[in-house]
């Protein structure tokens, strides 16, 4: 890591505060990454931390404990190793859960913790009354005034004691939209102002608990209240709301000139300590400076700045004005940031181990006390009269916020939505995150019975859900919270091991029970054919998907992920900043994210090569930077995830026009789409290529925390590129215009402009770019993106199906044949392709366009890398073989076929097919002493011999197709990315409804529950049965 230029002078404050708080919900940093990060908030001039931990044992769920003498060691040491690089170690408590304010002995109680830690070294503190019940107990009504007396009271008393010189405060009222009724008329904030020491900091969040700008009117409102700058509490890059998104975009939307109204500024970042390197560094780029970048810098909307892009996607009108020594820009500070993030990856360290729940001991009564309520960010309300809170209306910082009905809610998630008006804190259960104690160990959870006063698990219920919620009085979504690790596991009652003939690793059985996060956001900027209104919403229509309870993953869960199959070329891409849109920025002004060279496209640099040696090289800036920008900031999508969104719907929404038969590649149309088509493509082959590399950097803690978000965006990427490959085949109906678009999109009227607006917290919008990106197929492929716990390097890419892959299919099938008692085994070598040739081949050969491959290359695709410029493959060559890497074949590893009318589909199998299999497999077969009975079944029944049951089969299925004509088929061998079967499918169920399909079935034997499963996760239930078979079916 380099230092900072020492010519660089300072200009920030001798007394303004400017640092990390470690204030979130979820895993707990270790001791050893606290100790990193105050050697590097030395080297970049920022002087405090704040020990706020939300799930640590002794923070806040038992905060009456004393440390033990390891814990004291721990704690120790840590202060010492703050004071040695010059940072001040702010120790927080929040007993705001369950103390009695009136209670002398609570006073005492708080009294000694505080002192035993005072005893460490520790010269300052700080008390947080954020996400809270702020109702008080009976005691505490008949001795104080209100609730604001009553903090204030024991927060000055408890000041007073220790004596010590710097003291903070955080409010339970702690953002204007938590304000009652009002940030000016609040008799709460009023009391703190009025009766609070002087001498004690109050921490303020600003307009909203993430705020997407801050503004001199908003800060000098709440100066003027409280009676003192506040120090702002920054949850500007905080991600325990949503385990889908993590924030590596530049600190942003806060003007330095607000530095001289602020008492300081403390980030609480994301819950990933190692994903903090540019949210933090960037903050202290922007603490040393005093300007902003000129308003010549700003972004243009993103429609203008795609009339104004040059032919190599550069507008030439974006070059970045020569700044200032004081001056922040973004761009700058981002990429000064990603310099000094890079060397970190080659820095040897261990991945940290998963979280280990120990084995419940003897269970003893417990002593009931208040249950603690998980929230998601820190200072987020969990309970009604916070909640209510939001109800305030202040012009000032913003429009209005409309109300939305739910009903858009439930369209987008599967999820429940929590009501606004959950009053009795019984009827609001969530299921709270485990406790750790991160100063001993950063794996063990701390279980209730082994401590005094242990918290009564409470079990999830029902919250009704109202016909309309406003905006901005939701409460934060308590569950879906960021976990204490990803990998803990806790073994489900109906656990299910899915059948090898779909994919033969126990793991995929387990696959995730995990709510989808989903991002809801719009966009409509961008020219697009108006065929469709799909979704469509107004800003006031801001569709709010709360998250129920985060449920924690299964054990050996193999989450479905896919790599972008980068088997084309791809073209030179368009400039593209962070700051594309108006509300998209994070800068003070209404269009404040600066363009700069950075924002600009890679020119080409290599040629395509099918058969390219493996890449060894490391990470590099521009990786890094794409990185940033696929999971940029709450509010807004990086440049290169705004360009993959646009093509990608471009492209579909334009296929009808441009893909159709007797197309000319000469065609203005057709040449744009393969160029935007190769450009996609390009942009997920680097994707791939960043996961690839970082998953061979030495540090492996850096990159476990960052695989998984890698994983889900190459992914989702393989998925539409798949996607893509279906549509290069024009082999669609000419309306598929109708059919081919997601129902709630960016793209949807009014969602873009609410999700960059910053009006709504941004925990409505779940699951970032990635979510955003899933959305655009035409069908929901539920949570089948998550990376695998033992995931290979990369996801595995599904494709269309092609002659040349018959042979592997056959295999395929052969090795994992389960059609009712049907098993390879029961027929002669000679006749082993019996099975397949009746129930898997007709679809190869009558209904090839409807079928799909889920390929293995063994390291990547060569599209990775190619440049813009390259040209993609031929799509109409279906007899191409798999390409190489490397030297090897790539390797079909599973299948997955259809038909888009299945009654019409086995007539012309009568007609075409199965006089061609009664050739090949003559009655004179039977005379056979070698076959079973089932192999003698078939071959009857391929000369029309009627077997029993027949009639019923026959009306079973009839009552299969009944809304659902289509039929598929799948098999999969095994596979370290054992979720990709699901995948596969999902992308064929995409290309059905593009088709015009309205619903699909499938058929399983009624003991195969491993089957079963496997269909069921994908959304199918059972329709009919018949002959120990099953009919599966779902809506498309």
């Amino acid at each position: 890591m380099t230092e900072s230029s020492p010519d660089e002078p300072s200009t920030k404050r001798k007394d303004f505060i400017c640092g990390v708080v470690e204030g979130f919900y979820g895993r707990p940093w270790t001791t050893e990454q606290r100790k990193d990060l105050f050697q590097k908030l030395k080297k970049w001039g920022m002087d405090m931390y704040v020990y706020a931990p939300k799930d640590d044992y002794k923070h806040r769920a038992y905060w009456r404990e004393l440390y033990t003498v390891e814990e004291a060691e721990h704690l120790t040491s840590l202060i010492a190793a703050a004071k040695a690089q010059g940072i001040i170690f702010c120790y927080a408590l929040s007993p705001g859960l369950d103390i009695t304010y009136s209670s002398q002995k609570e006073i005492t109680t708080l009294k000694r913790k505080l002192e035993q830690v005072s005893q460490f070294g520790c010269t300052c503190f700080a008390l947080l009354f954020d996400d809270i019940e702020p109702e008080m107990s009976e005691a505490d009504k008949q001795t104080f005034q209100s609730f604001a007396h009553a903090q204030v009271s024991i927060t000055n008393e408890i000041h007073q004691h220790l004596g010590c010189c710097r003291f903070l405060l955080c409010p339970t009222q702690y953002c204007s939209t938590r304000a009652v009724p009002t940030v000016t008329s609040s008799e709460y904030l009023n009391t703190l102002g009025s009766k609070l020491s002087q001498q004690i900091e109050i921490m303020w969040t600003g307009p909203k608990v993430i705020s997407k700008t801050l503004t001199t009117e908003c800060i000098e409102e709440i100066t003027q209240v409280l009676r003192r700058p506040p120090v702002i509490w920054d949850n500007l890059h905080a991600n325990d709301y949503d385990q889908k998104r993590i924030f590596l975009g530049p600190y942003c939307g806060r003007s330095p000139e607000l530095i001289p109204l602020l008492r300081g500024v403390l980030t609480n970042p994301n819950c990933e300590y190692n994903a903090n390197m540019v949210p933090v560094r960037t903050l202290a780029h922007w603490a040393a400076c005093s300007l902003d970048a000129p308003a010549a810098m700003e972004a243009v909307s993103w429609d203008i700045k795609l009339e104004r892009e040059s032919e190599q996607g550069v507008c030439e009108d974006e070059s970045p004005l020569p700044l200032g020594r004081h001056v922040y820009h973004p761009r700058q500070a981002l990429r000064q940031a990603i310099n000094e993030w890079l060397p970190e990856f080659s820095i040897p360290k261990t991945a940290q181990g998963p979280v280990v729940k120990p084995q419940t001991p003897t269970i003893v009564p417990p002593v009931p006390i208040i249950p603690i309520l998980p929230s998601v960010n820190t200072c987020m309300s969990l309970v009604t009269a916070t909640s209510s809170t939001c109800s305030t209306t202040t012009a000032e910082l913003g429009p209005a916020i409309p109300t939305l009905s739910t009903t858009h809610l439930q369209a987008l998630t599967d999820r429940p939505i929590l009501a606004t008006t959950v009053s009795p804190i019984e009827n609001f259960n969530p299921v709270a995150n485990p406790v750790m104690n991160s100063l001993v160990s950063p794996t063990k959870v701390i279980l209730n019975e082994s401590i005094p006063n242990p918290i009564i698990p409470i079990a999830s219920s029902n919250i009704s859900l109202p016909s309309e919620i406003p905006v901005s009085t939701l409460p934060v979504p308590i569950l879906g919270l960021k976990s204490l690790d990803d990998t803990i596991k806790i073994p489900s009652v109906s656990e299910a091991v899915l059948n090898p003939s779909v994919v033969e690793s126990d793991s995929f059985a387990e696959e995730n029970k995990k709510e989808e996060e989903d991002n809801i956001v719009v966009d409509d900027v961008e020219p697009s054919i108006e065929v469709q209104q799909n979704g469509d919403m107004s800003v006031g229509d801001t569709p709010q998907t709360l998250s129920p309870t985060r449920v924690v993953p299964e054990p050996g869960i193999e989450p479905l992920d896919v790599d972008p199959p980068s088997n084309t070329g791809t073209d030179p891409d368009v400039v593209m900043t962070d700051g594309l849109s108006e509300n998209g920025s994070m800068q003070v002004e209404a269009s404040n994210s600066p363009l700069s060279s950075d924002m600009m496209v890679e020119p080409p640099d290599t040629t395509e090569n099918t058969d390219e040696p493996e890449d060894n090289e490391d990470l590099t800036a521009e990786d890094l930077l794409l990185l940033c920008e696929a999971f940029y900031l709450p509010f807004e999508h990086g440049a290169r995830a705004l360009r993959m969104l646009h093509d990608f719907h471009w492209l579909t929404s334009h296929a009808a026009t441009t893909l159709r038969a007797n197309r000319s590649s000469a065609a203005p149309e057709t040449s744009e789409w393969t160029r935007r088509r190769a450009r996609f493509s390009f942009w997920a082959g680097r994707s791939r290529r960043v996961l690839r590399r970082a998953g061979r950097a030495a540090n492996r803690d850096l990159h476990s925390e960052l695989q998984p978000y890698l994983w889900e965006l190459c992914a989702v990427l393989a998925l539409l590129d798949a996607f893509l490959k279906w549509l290069e085949l024009g082999k669609f109906p000419p309306n598929i215009t109708n059919n081919i678009q997601g129902s709630y999109t960016w793209f949807s009227k009014g969602w873009r402009e609410a999700f960059e607006s910053g009006a709504q917290e941004p925990w409505v919008f779940r699951g970032g770019v990635v979510a955003d990106l899933r959305r655009l197929l035409p069908v929901d492929c539920g949570d089948v993106l998550r990376s695998p716990p033992r995931a290979p390097d990369l996801p595995l890419a599904p494709r269309p199906y092609r002659p040349a892959d018959e042979l592997e299919i056959y295999e395929i099938y052969n090795k994992t044949c389960r059609e009712g008692d049907v098993s390879s085994d029961m027929f002669p070598s000679d006749l082993q392709s019996l099975p397949t040739d009746r129930l898997i081949a007709p679809f190869l050969h009558l209904s090839p366009d409807l079928c799909m491959v889920l390929e293995d290359d063994g390291s990547f695709t060569h599209s990775d890398a190619t440049t813009p410029d390259s040209e993609p493959s031929d799509p109409d060559n279906k007899d191409m073989p798999s390409s190489k890497m490397n030297g090897v074949r790539k390797e079909v590893v599973g299948f997955a076929c259809a038909a888009l009318d299945s009654k019409e589909f086995y007539r012309l199998q009568e007609i075409a097919w199965v006089p061609e299999l009664c050739e090949k497999y003559p009655l004179s077969l039977l005379d056979r002493t070698d076959l079973s009975e089932t192999a003698k079944e078939y071959i009857r029944e391929l000369h029309g011999g009627a077997a029993g049951g027949a009639g019923e089969a026959a009306e079973a299925a009839e009552t299969a197709r009944r809304g659902a004509a289509a039929e598929v088929r799948c098999g999969a061998v095994p596979a370290a990315d054992s979720l990709a079967p699901a995948r596969m499918l999902t992308c064929l169920l995409a290309a059905l409804r593009a088709s015009g399909a309205n619903g699909v079935h499938t058929t399983v034997s009624a003991a195969d529950t491993q089957l079963q499963q496997f269909y069921s996760k994908l959304g199918f239930v059972e329709v009919s049965r018949a002959r120990g078979q099953l009919y599966l079916a779902r809506p498309l």
